[in-house]
Order: C-alpha cells, then sequence, then structure tokens
C-alpha cells in the first residue's frame, strides 16, 4: 500500500524508473504484454525503456495507448500532478497546476483533462438501498430572475443521483423533460430499490413509471418542507454544494463541452473519499483508458444526456 501523503509519493515516485515500474506492475500484473498481437514473448530494449514484440516486432512502452501516450511530460510530474487532483476535494484548476509544475497553460490543461479522462467510469453499478434524486443548473442566470427550471436561462442542467450510504451519479442534461429524466433513472437506479426521494418538481412524478411510481417520496420544499422522517433530499444537495465549489472557486468557468469530464472527475474523486486506495485507483485507470488527443480534446463536439 502507497503512504498516500504528499511525502509518501514523492519519496515512492521520485524517479522516471520507479513511476515506470510501477506502471508496468499495474498494466501487467502477469508480466509484459504486446499491447498489439497481446503476446507474452517480448524483448526489453533498456536504453529506450522499451520492449520488443518477439512476435509481431511491434516496439511498444508501458505508456503506448494510455492515457499517457505520445507524451514528453516526465511520469514524476505526471504523478505528482495524480495526486494533487486525487486529494484535492474541490479539484485543482490548469492554472494552480501550472504554478506547481511550471510549463505552459496549455500543458497544464491538457495534463489535467487527460487525468479527468481516465476518471470515467466504466463499471456502474445500479444504485439500490434508498436514492435520491436532485437537479442543479451551473452558468449564467437571466438578470432578475430567481433559481427554478423556468428560470434557468443560461444555465447548464445536472442531475445529481446519490444512494445513500453509497456511490453518486452527476450527469449533465439537455432538458428535464420526463423521458429525459425517466432515461437516466432506469440507467442508473436498480429496480430493487427501496425510495426514490425527490422534490415536488412535478416532471418527477412522470418519470417513474410503472417500476418506481410506488417507490417515490417527495419533499415540498416551496412550503418549506425539507425533511419529513427520512425523507429528504439533503444527501444529494451536500454533494452538489461540493460540486459548486468546485465551479466557483477552483476551476470558476467551466464551458459547456467540457462539463461532463469535470462532472467525472468530481464522482470518481467523491464516491472514492474513504478508500486508501484512491491514487493506486486513478493511475490503474490511467494506464487501461484509451488515448486522448488533443485534437479530440478541442474538437466541436458536446455530449449531454
Amino acid at each position: 500500500m502507497i503512504d498516500a501523503t504528499l511525502l509518501g509519493v514523492m519519496d515512492k515516485f521520485g524517479s522516471e524508473d520507479k513511476c515506470r515500474e510501477y506502471l508496468e506492475t499495474l498494466r501487467w500484473p502477469e508480466g509484459v504484454t504486446c499491447p498489439r498481437c497481446k503476446s507474452k514473448s517480448v524483448s526489453q530494449i533498456v536504453k529506450r525503456s522499451q520492449y520488443d514484440c518477439n512476435d509481431c516486432r511491434y516496439q511498444f512502452s508501458v505508456k503506448a495507448g494510455t492515457i499517457f501516450n505520445d507524451s514528453h511530460l516526465p511520469l514524476t510530474k505526471w504523478f505528482l500532478v495524480t495526486y494533487l487532483i486525487c486529494e484535492s476535494r474541490k479539484g485543482m484548476s490548469a492554472n494552480q497546476i501550472k504554478r506547481m509544475i511550471g510549463g505552459s497553460y496549455k500543458t497544464s490543461w491538457y495534463l489535467c483533462h487527460r487525468i479527468r479522462a481516465a476518471m470515467k467510469e466504466v463499471e456502474k453499478p445500479m444504485l439500490t438501498g434508498t436514492v435520491e434524486i436532485d437537479e442543479t443548473y451551473v452558468g449564467g442566470r437571466r438578470r432578475g430572475c430567481g433559481p427554478g427550471p423556468a428560470n434557468s436561462g443560461n444555465k447548464e442542467i445536472v442531475i445529481g443521483i446519490r444512494q445513500r450510504g453509497g456511490d453518486l451519479r452527476f450527469i449533465r442534461a439537455n432538458n428535464l423533460k420526463a423521458e429525459t429524466l425517466y432515461q437516466m433513472i432506469h440507467d442508473n437506479v436498480s429496480e430493487e430499490v427501496e425510495v426514490l426521494v425527490t422534490d415536488e418538481y412535478r416532471t418527477y412524478k412522470h418519470a417513474m413509471g410503472s417500476t418506481f411510481k410506488d417507490k417515490h417520496q417527495t419533499v415540498n420544499h416551496k412550503k418549506g418542507e425539507y425533511v419529513r422522517g427520512d425523507v429528504y433530499t439533503n444527501t444529494v444537495e451536500s454533494a452538489f454544494s461540493l460540486l459548486k465549489r468546485g465551479i466557483m472557486g477552483t476551476w470558476h468557468r467551466v464551458s459547456v463541452k467540457h462539463l461532463p469530464a469535470y462532472l467525472d472527475e468530481m464522482t470518481f474523486r467523491f464516491n472514492r473519499r474513504k478508500s486508501p486506495y484512491l491514487f493506486q485507483d486513478t493511475l490503474r485507470h490511467m494506464v487501461t483508458a484509451s488515448v486522448l488527443t488533443f485534437e479530440t480534446l478541442t474538437s466541436e463536439k458536446a455530449s449531454a444526456a
């Protein structure tokens, strides 16, 4: 187990060789394997810190085909920034990373986004037990208007789904239509759920469908009701509070296109907040995640549910 302190990480991974050896252990726990033909018959090219496949003659390093692909940044800096992002509950801005490791803002921005890309959950267990669902808005607001769906202005919609004592989901949505919410609920909540709690927003009732309608409970915030026994949405609202502190206090501005990446980072870190293996899990994701090129990252495409 890694000493999960800054000094512990710097001591254990203070050289390129130590970082590379650890990544190889994470990527190939049963021995080095050619990423192209999956052969285990490989030879080491010591001077270049690479391997040569004896079957297909492909030359590769532990970084090939991963988030680290084609990066000229020292692995020691990769490890340091990964640790800082893991241990910062509200995230780290690219400007702050730039000040800490040097180099250009572009390099730090690209580095942070590649780490975020590795934090995207591939396998998401269905939520069960007591699950809270709520919506929030990030971005601008029409001048003179209060909060709420009708007055969202230029805000982006984020749906929060949180299992009490369990995982959290943040999902960017294009709208709050019943069919949109229905799909999100059925994609993330188990049919065995005990209770689904929302506020009084009427669309939630229509989004439950026959599967969840008898398990749906609401609190009426408009009438000043926030808790009725075990019926409340305070748990998911506390997660929203952390998200907004990250957006307003750390990143300051998040584009529509990249909002899902920041949501992935927040939920990945939040769901592992009590785990002593957060840093290790993140590195493992980084050597198994797909390559993210700068061209792909800066393309015009944006995604939402």
